[in-house]
């Protein structure tokens, strides 16, 4: 019984700093943690379609559409017709959603990757299996999620 109750504290303790990272993110920069990874994607090469930052972060085209669309609202992207290819419509970063990434607090899932990155070939895959197996446990194996550490369906957590 002692293993089952640390099993749940550390499952809820990762949801609960999940959470906690989701509302700092949203009180110190305005957009939700999903917002804030397209803003990262759009940032690493200047911009982005929306099929190669749905590919990425794993959701359909429609929900970053609509992750998109909130963030040109608030006028932290913009969207232009490619100038190799009239049909493309890349993404690409305003002044406004560039000053976000700098002055954004470390995103969870970058601590988590420094951290990853840190650990032995063999302590990885442990962990990515052991993982999974949490997920197959709680019949979660199936349930579409992207690669973003942020609580609720990512749809809805695009402010929507």
């Amino acid at each position: 019984m002692d293993r089952i109750d640390s099993s749940l504290i550390a499952l809820r303790r990762i949801v609960r700093a999940t959470e906690l990272f989701g509302r700092e993110i949203r009180q110190t920069t305005g957009v939700t943690p999903a917002q804030f990874r397209v803003l990262q994607i759009i940032s690493e090469q200047g911009y982005a379609t929306a099929k190669a930052i749905s590919l990425r972060m794993r959701v359909s085209q429609g929900t970053i559409t609509s992750l998109v669309d909130k963030l040109v609202r608030d006028g932290l992207v913009t969207r232009e017709k490619s100038s190799q290819d009239r049909r493309q419509i890349n993404i690409t970063l305003t002044d406004k959603g560039g000053q976000i990434l700098e002055e954004a607090p470390d995103p969870l899932q970058q601590r988590f990757v420094r951290k990853f990155n840190a650990m032995e070939d063999w302590e990885q895959a442990m962990l990515v299996a052991s993982l999974e197996r949490v997920a197959a446990m709680l019949d979660a194996d199936e349930i579409d999620a992207s690669p973003v550490l942020a609580t609720g369906d990512i749809k809805h957590a695009s402010g929507f």
